[in-house]
C-alpha cells in the first residue's frame, strides 16, 4: 500500500449543496427558500416569533426567582474524599482545604468555598478546614477520628464597614 492509494470510503464525504445556480439543479432560482416573505430574505433570525401569536415562552407563568445572596459551594462528599485517599490523590495526614480538594479535582468551582456533605463512607483519619459542612458529615468525619473545622464566611459589606471605621479611627487620633 502506498500514501498515494489511501482515500475515504466512496460517500464518505459529501460536497455541500450549490444553490441559485440554474433550474436544472433543482435548487435554482429561490434556492429553496419559495416566494417572498421575510425568511426568503437574507439575515433573518426569527427565534420564538410566532407570527404575531403569543409565542410559547410568554404564555407560560413566571415562576420561582434568583437569589442574588446565595452562596456558592463547590459540593463534595465523603465517599470521593475516601476515593481520593485510597487513590493517593489527598493525604489524610495533612490538612484537607479547598485549595488540597481543588488540586485532586474534585472542588469544581465554589466561588464561597466547599461545603463537605456525608453521601458515602469515610474510614481514613483526616482533618477538613471547609466553608461549610452537613451536621451528618461532621458526625461521619468524627466517628472516623478526623476533625472538622467550619470557617466564618465574612461578609463583604461588613468588611467594607470596619475598614472605613478603622480609617477613620487612625485618622481621629
Amino acid at each position: 500500500m502506498k500514501l498515494t492509494d489511501l482515500r475515504d470510503n466512496p460517500g464518505a464525504r459529501k460536497g455541500r449543496m450549490r444553490v441559485g445556480r440554474g433550474i436544472g439543479s433543482g435548487k435554482g432560482k429561490t434556492s429553496g427558500r419559495g416566494q417572498k416573505g421575510q425568511k426568503a430574505r437574507s439575515g433573518v433570525a426569527i427565534k420564538g416569533f410566532e407570527g404575531g401569536q403569543m409565542p410559547l415562552h410568554m404564555r407560560l407563568p413566571k415562576r420561582g426567582f434568583n437569589n442574588i445572596f446565595a452562596k456558592d459551594f463547590a459540593e463534595v462528599n465523603l465517599g470521593q474524599v475516601q476515593k481520593l485517599i485510597e487513590a493517593g490523590k489527598l493525604d489524610a495526614g495533612s490538612l484537607i482545604d479547598h485549595a488540597a480538594l481543588q488540586a485532586a479535582g474534585v472542588a469544581r468551582g465554589g466561588k464561597d468555598g466547599v461545603r463537605l456533605l456525608a453521601k458515602g463512607a469515610l474510614t481514613a483519619k483526616a482533618q477538613f478546614k471547609v466553608a461549610g459542612a452537613s451536621k451528618s458529615a461532621v458526625a461521619a468525619v468524627e466517628q472516623a477520628g478526623g476533625s472538622v473545622e467550619v470557617i466564618e464566611a465574612k461578609d463583604p459589606a461588613a468588611l467594607a464597614a470596619a475598614k472605613k471605621g478603622t480609617a477613620k479611627a487612625a485618622a481621629a487620633r
